[in-house]
């Protein structure tokens, strides 16, 4: 069932001419094989980060986001007794900007610098450079998966990594569930989404009420994102520490297509030039957490403006702003709006911790004024 086409500039990019050749040979590809594809390519190629780049993260925006979580990660550690070996772990660190603003901060403690060792789940020869280059002077280990950071006490971080991680798409037809692909019109040139019978069960992957739901729908799961969640949350569970979540996406459960890709901070059409442009999708943090508790316990999902506020981050800013001049101080401002305001970033993204079960941990910025600790935020 053909969507639509999305013809392509007559100088389409190799990938596209690899996939178009894949397509054509063995039929169309999931939107997850899609995703793969043009992540790997796009941050191998692309200059993704700051205002040269396609999108900018928070920490990008302000100093003022990664001292907020070195604060938090500083009370986990004199909460846990101040330990003498911390791995603090940043997965997707980008341009190494909120890892070198974590360790800037916790250097005023100078026994928990002394007990962190850096390390850095990235996959990405290129951004490898640009991040030793930024934490030139802290000694740090890059890994291609979370799996080969070598066992102990840790400290995870994670800002718009789920995001980039493939989802599968199911879109339900008259006929009933299917999963949602990307075929190829060589007459065309151009890429366009159907669907094709499911290979698999999906019974139990969504939600029951979810099974009914009118023709149209779009379902969406990330099987990436829960192996990442659950390796994660083993390894906090065996060995103590913490993991935080921060990115974009949804508390609750929902049905809806969230593929998205930005090109120069604008959005643009995922199916055209792969590889050139980012895509994502909305984190699902609802089945994050089912997951996740499982093995550990769950602070979250709050919003991210409640949880910096929660930090203090606006007594940071307006310290900041007391030596400033009036063109910094008004800079600082606009930093602190971008990032907790609910028509900017303080919505939509979301935060969410885990610690281990049986421990006494308070997880700072997770008990805003009315809510309980494990309360989840609407989505409106």
């Amino acid at each position: 069932m053909q969507e639509n086409t999305k013809r392509l500039p007559s100088s389409a990019n190799k990938l596209h001419l690899d996939i178009a050749a894949r397509i054509s040979e063995h039929g169309p590809i999931t939107v997850a094989e899609y995703m793969s594809h043009a992540a790997e390519a796009y941050y191998r190629t692309q200059e993704p980060f700051g205002v040269k780049g396609d999108f900018t993260t928070s920490p990008e925006i302000s100093q003022m986001f990664g001292e907020m979580i070195g604060a938090w990660l500083v009370d986990l550690w004199m909460q846990m007794g101040k330990p003498d070996s911390v791995k603090l772990v940043e997965l997707g660190p980008g341009k190494g900007t909120l890892a070198a603003d974590i360790m800037r901060t916790i250097s005023a403690w100078p026994d928990f610098k002394t007990a962190t060792t850096l390390h850095l789940v990235e996959t990405s020869p290129r951004l490898k450079e640009l991040q030793a280059a930024t934490l030139k002077g802290y000694s740090a280990g890059w890994y291609d998966s979370f799996s080969e950071v070598p066992e102990g006490i840790c400290f995870v971080v994670a800002n718009e990594f789920f995001d980039a991680l493939p989802v599968h798409q199911f879109k339900k037809v008259e006929a009933g569930w299917q999963e949602r692909c990307v075929g190829y019109d060589a007459e065309k040139d151009g890429f366009f989404f159907t669907t094709a019978p499911l290979d698999i069960n999906i019974t139990g992957m969504m939600p029951d009420e979810f099974m009914n739901a009118p023709a149209g729908s779009i379902f969406e799961i990330s099987p990436d994102s829960l192996s990442v969640i659950e390796q994660v949350s083993d390894r906090v569970a065996r060995h103590g520490g913490a993991a935080l979540f921060l990115d974009y996406g949804h508390a609750q459960p929902g049905l809806g297509d969230t593929l998205q890709a930005v090109s120069k901070h604008k959005y643009a059409d995922a199916l055209e030039d792969p590889g050139a442009r980012d895509i994502t999708a909305h984190v699902d943090f609802a089945t994050l957490k089912t997951v996740a508790e499982q093995s550990v316990a769950v602070s979250g999902p709050v919003t991210q403006g409640q949880f910096l506020i929660a930090l203090g981050i606006e007594a940071r800013a307006h310290k900041l702003g007391e030596s400033a001049n009036d063109k910094q101080r008004e800079d600082i401002m606009s930093a602190l709006c971008r990032l907790i305001a609910p028509k900017e970033m303080g919505r939509l993204f979301k935060v969410m911790a885990l610690t281990p079960k049986e421990s006494i941990i308070k997880t700072a910025g997770f008990t805003p004024a009315g809510a309980e600790a494990d309360d989840e935020v609407s989505d409106d």
